[in-house]
């Protein structure tokens, strides 16, 4: 029998993760399995406490938003264990993208017995990352809206980049990927491990979690008043065939620019260019549907 110890992080979701949490925990404690509640306090007390569990044999189960996810597998992957979500958080984006299932009766099945699947990570910095780590316009905007947690989550997501635009100025962009280096005045500047983000949307949809490779893309300077449509369609993956729109693939990346330039991973800042990134395949094992 599987024992659990659940990661809450008290302000995911405005503050109802641990709402939650009680079915499911309630149905794993009736089937017989261990179940115990850490919340979490920062990014290094999740990190450390889900590597300390992981290390004790608890399958660490991460109740909250993608960062929290992001923190919870960076302690799991360090420690060989296992993780489990439970999306509870605004954007949910990793969950989406893995084809977690919604209601808590089946999320409680798969973590009673669900197989392990395998998923890369991204390592930026040392920063585990499953999802994507992004600069730019799409940096900004994610410091808008955990500066407007008091908004609805669809409408902080939708306004943070209108009003990230209307302050930005382009600057040039240095990419390195796996040694070729190319410059490029851009808007943002992504690299994508699941490729879904901002509560939604496809951002980059050649992106596939277990490829062994990290895509990136890069959306060049252009008119602002194009920005409306290019959300739109990046909620199907159209805007990958925009001109402005570089799509490139491999498993090194380094990002630097000719400007003070954020660098954002699952929904929070985790620091400023330059930045490194690799590709980790097959680095973190969690309970999630089998990829069709």
């Amino acid at each position: 029998m599987r024992s659990f110890t659940a990661l809450i992080n008290p302000i995911s979701g405005g503050g109802h993760a641990a709402r939650v949490w009680e079915p499911i925990a309630e149905t794993l404690s009736t089937a017989g399995a261990p179940v115990r509640v850490v919340e979490t306090t920062d990014a290094a007390h999740a990190r450390s406490t889900a590597a300390e569990t992981a290390r004790a044999g608890d399958v660490v189960v991460a109740v909250g938003g993608d960062g929290l996810v992001r923190d919870a597998a960076g302690g799991v992957v360090d420690a060989g264990g296992v993780l489990g979500i439970v999306p509870a958080g605004r954007g949910n984006d990793l969950g989406r993208a893995l084809g977690l299932p919604s209601s808590a009766a089946e999320l409680a099945r798969l973590l009673l017995s669900g197989e392990p699947r395998a998923i890369d990570v991204l390592d930026a910095d040392g920063v585990v990352v499953p999802g994507n780590v992004y600069v730019g316009i799409d940096s900004m905007s994610t410091r808008i809206i955990n500066d407007t947690r008091w908004l609805p989550a669809l409408l902080a997501y939708r306004l943070a980049p209108v009003r990230a635009i209307l302050r930005w100025r382009s600057p040039t962009f240095t990419v390195t990927t796996d040694g070729d280096a190319r410059s490029v005045c851009a808007y943002s500047v992504v690299v994508a491990n699941s490729g879904a983000y901002g509560h939604g949307l496809r951002i980059v949809p050649s992106a596939v979690l277990d490829d062994g490779k990290l895509d990136v893309m890069a959306v060049g300077d252009g008119p602002r008043r194009e920005l409306v449509k290019f959300m739109r369609e990046a909620k199907t993956g159209e805007h990958i065939r925009r001109p402005e729109v570089t799509l490139v693939a491999g498993t090194s990346v380094t990002i630097d620019a000719d400007a003070d330039v954020p660098v954002c991973a699952d929904g929070d800042e985790i620091g400023t260019l330059p930045v490194t990134v690799h590709v980790r395949p097959a680095a973190l094992r969690l309970l999630a549907p089998v990829a069709h």
